[in-house]
């Protein structure tokens, strides 16, 4: 019996990406990076065992639109003001130093305008997963340190969010001023409705069958997925009604127990999202890249380790602790990967630059993951001296 294309699909993937993530672990990699190398092998630039990307490639959007609801569950006004206190000027400083970097270098490889921006804006942000899972718990909850990094990584979030937002929303680059003042008119809409309706029938009903816990699970799903293709169809994107959605329940009690039960459900979703950038990586471009993308990730591995450092100094932080903060969030983010997706998607950019994006976030990935193991404390530190759970 021949099985199905589907099953065999997802057999491959998650079973290869078993194997390779314990190889990422054992040498204290991000898991994000097996699972693009997963991509690779086994798409049409490897083995081409999977040989529609195309179809994961439309399943994995689920896990962007998830991604964002779950970011805006976690959007609580008075955890957003105390934190941007903490750190905006470092925050939106260093984001504009890297976005310029990143834009000019872009133009001197002959990149356009367009997509010397894209590049410039995924030279922004640095890695949440790399910047959270290599900081020790003591550290990350009760120290300095942790603060600042979570502050920082807070403000690049919601710098990424409104990029997102905006790029998935079709607007650069659009010359239809009708769908420009239709996303103006549906934007104030859809966020009164949201919150009218998450006040006096969401929560009401969530409130009275709160025991069901699996009516808990499908209600927020079906209300992320719902706003989103009513944001859709009212002219807007999938990614802004799920962020959307988020929000509008942020401030609720249940959005604790929503955010923690569907992070296994965007989790898998995000496995075939990174999948599906490796998938489409084609490898016959790499000596097309390999200069600019070498010259990128030695700007960031180099240049924000240096410029945080600079800033950190600017407002009173000690220099022991702005060299680490620096190096810590001396990479790219999975934001940037975001970026080159939907960019690309939107033909904003062509491959090679999307390419470039992509290339640039698994080298400063690995190299940044190494810096910060062997020469600061993480919990995977491979030195006793420096490990710290």
């Amino acid at each position: 019996m021949e099985s199905d294309p589907l099953v065999y699909s997802f057999f491959l993937i998650f079973s290869c990406a078993a194997v390779l993530a314990t190889f990422a672990l054992f040498t204290r990699q991000p898991l994000i990076v097996a699972y693009i190398a997963i991509g690779i092998l086994l798409g049409p630039s490897g083995t081409s065992l999977v040989s529609d990307p195309a179809l994961i490639n439309s399943i994995a959007k689920i896990g962007i639109i998830f991604l964002l609801f779950l970011l805006g569950l976690d959007m609580q006004p008075s955890k957003l003001l105390n934190m941007l206190r903490q750190a905006a000027l470092v925050g939106v400083t260093s984001s504009v130093l890297f976005a310029l970097f990143g834009f000019f270098i872009s133009l001197q490889f002959g990149f356009s305008i367009m997509e010397s921006l894209i590049i410039g804006l995924a030279m922004m942000f640095s890695s949440t997963i790399i910047g959270i899972k290599l900081i020790p718990t003591t550290v990350l909850h009760h120290r300095h340190t942790g603060e600042l990094v979570v502050s920082l990584l807070l403000i690049q979030d919601l710098i990424a969010i409104v990029i997102l937002l905006v790029l998935g929303g079709g607007l650069i680059g659009s010359a239809d001023y009708s769908r420009l003042f239709q996303a103006v008119l549906a934007l104030p809409a859809l966020i009164l409705f949201a919150f009218g309706f998450v006040k006096f029938v969401l929560l009401r009903l969530l409130q009275q069958f709160d025991a069901f816990h699996e009516y808990i699970f499908l209600t927020a799903i079906g209300w992320c997925l719902g706003l989103a293709e009513i944001a859709q169809l009212a002219g807007l994107s999938l990614e802004i009604g799920a962020f959307i959605a988020g929000i509008s329940i942020a401030t609720s009690p249940i959005a604790l127990y929503i955010a923690n039960n569907l992070k296994p459900l965007r989790d898998f979703f995000l496995v075939l999202f990174f999948f599906s950038l490796g998938a489409s990586f084609n490898l016959q471009m790499l000596p097309d890249i390999l200069l600019p993308t070498c010259i990128l990730s030695l700007l960031v591995l180099v240049g924000k380790p240096f410029i945080f450092r600079a800033l950190l100094q600017k407002v009173s932080e000690t220099l022991p602790l702005a060299w680490e903060i620096g190096f810590r969030l001396g990479q790219i983010s999975e934001f940037s990967l975001l970026i080159a997706f939907i960019a690309s998607r939107e033909l904003l950019i062509g491959d090679e630059a999307s390419h470039v994006i992509q290339a640039t976030a698994i080298i400063t990935f690995l190299v940044s993951s190494y810096l910060v193991v062997f020469r600061y404390p993480t919990p995977i530190a491979i030195s006793d001296t420096l490990r710290r759970d």
